[in-house]
């Protein structure tokens, strides 16, 4: 992407709770989306104790880089929430996102009913495949769920 997107103006979530750190490209020919990530102690799921972050903070990697994805595509000018619904064939090759590693998110557009989609995702560092999944999420159309008036 020629600009550095603002994720805060993507994504339904404030810093510190945005975890990826750059959204690569959002390709709607393509149908997919790449972010990156690098483990620093800076990060909300840091963990000392390890050196880096579980590796189930990967799945909310996945989920952001689909939002990214998920706002251009629905031509947002200003975040919608989503629902991750679940995941479903997560094959996980590492022990924990490690501290001053770079990851790289890929997430594919596999099915969609304009509401309900389905991404198949991938984490890297560098060409070493660290994770995948399918993510299955809902986005309602925009303004057409009330959100306060679920908690109020």
């Amino acid at each position: 992407m020629k600009n550095k997107p603002d994720l805060e103006k993507i994504l339904p979530h404030n810093h510190p709770m945005i975890l990826i750190d750059e959204l690569l490209y959002a390709d709607l020919e393509k149908a997919e989306a790449k972010a990156s990530v690098t483990i620093n102690e800076n990060k909300i799921f840091y963990d000392k104790t390890v050196e880096g972050a579980d590796y189930l903070t990967g799945i909310e990697f996945m989920a952001q880089t689909v939002g990214c994805y998920a706002f251009y595509k629905n031509n947002r000018t200003k975040p919608e929430v989503g629902f991750l619904l679940g995941t479903r064939q997560f094959k996980n090759n590492i022990e924990r996102f490690e501290k001053g590693k770079t990851y790289t998110i890929k997430a594919k557009e596999i099915f969609t009913d304009n509401e309900l989609v389905s991404f198949e995702c991938f984490i890297y560092n560098d060409t070493v495949e660290c994770q995948r999944a399918v993510i299955n999420v809902y986005q309602p159309k925009a303004g057409s769920l009330d959100i306060a008036g679920m908690y109020g």
